[in-house]
């Protein structure tokens, strides 16, 4: 009976995995070969963090169904590979250390997708009015957004370094005040791609994933034009 009760779970788990795209399939299998290698050497570290790795990245589909959006594939891609740069190559293969531009690539593309991220959500909240408020005034609200995750991030990483003498400031000072620098210019940038998209000015690649957002979940943007 619960071998039964298990299937429909794999079932829709099995469905969402051949639907990813095929980075997103690459990265899955490279987590799992790797899982795989760990455990026959008794590299148990080096297990335990492709697992977490796969774990955190299947988080979205669970949350995201658990709230009723749909998330496109381009969004789905973006966050499996941000969680297999920062935990799985930053920690397990050192890629903090081995390149300096590694951690400043991290936290200018995080910061960057919460701008959107801010974005989106202060356009749900006017349900896809884009006449609600100025361009520029949602844009303002989504680079708050950012540069506030950014924020708490660092404040995080200073009470784990305080608390557990982990090192995840780095140099401190000097490493945090570049981080703020980097969160900043990212959420620049992901705040003006939202205000691009308000004003029609379409830049490909980097504004059509917003507009497939909002069509993928038109009921959170009813208002929405497009």
């Amino acid at each position: 009976m619960k071998q039964r009760a298990f299937l429909p779970i794999f079932k829709i788990m099995w469905a969402k995995l051949r639907q990813q795209s095929i980075i997103v399939q690459v990265i899955w299998a490279a987590l799992a070969i790797e899982f795989v290698l760990a455990v026959f050497s008794g590299l148990w570290s080096s297990a335990f963090v492709a697992a977490i790795t796969f774990v955190l990245s299947l988080l979205p589909i669970f949350v995201a169904r658990r709230a009723g959006v749909h998330l496109p594939t381009s969004f789905f891609a973006a966050i499996v590979i941000f969680i297999f740069a920062t935990i799985f190559l930053g920690e397990a293969f050192d890629f903090y250390n081995r390149y300096w531009w590694w951690d400043v690539a991290l936290h200018s593309g995080s910061a960057m997708a919460f701008g959107l991220v801010g974005f989106l959500l202060v356009f749900m909240l006017f349900e896809g009015d884009r006449y609600a408020a100025p361009p520029w005034a949602i844009a303002f609200f989504a680079f708050c957004f950012a540069v506030m995750i950014g924020v708490i991030w660092e404040i995080f990483e200073f009470a784990m370094d305080q608390n557990f003498g982990l090192n995840m400031q780095k140099s401190g000072l000097v490493d945090t005040m570049w981080d703020f620098i980097v969160n900043t210019i990212g959420a620049i940038i992901g705040a003006a791609l939202g205000f691009f998209y308000l004003k029609d000015w379409y830049l490909g690649g980097l504004t059509g994933p917003i507009g497939q957002f909002i069509k993928d979940n038109k009921r959170f943007f009813r208002k929405s034009s497009k």
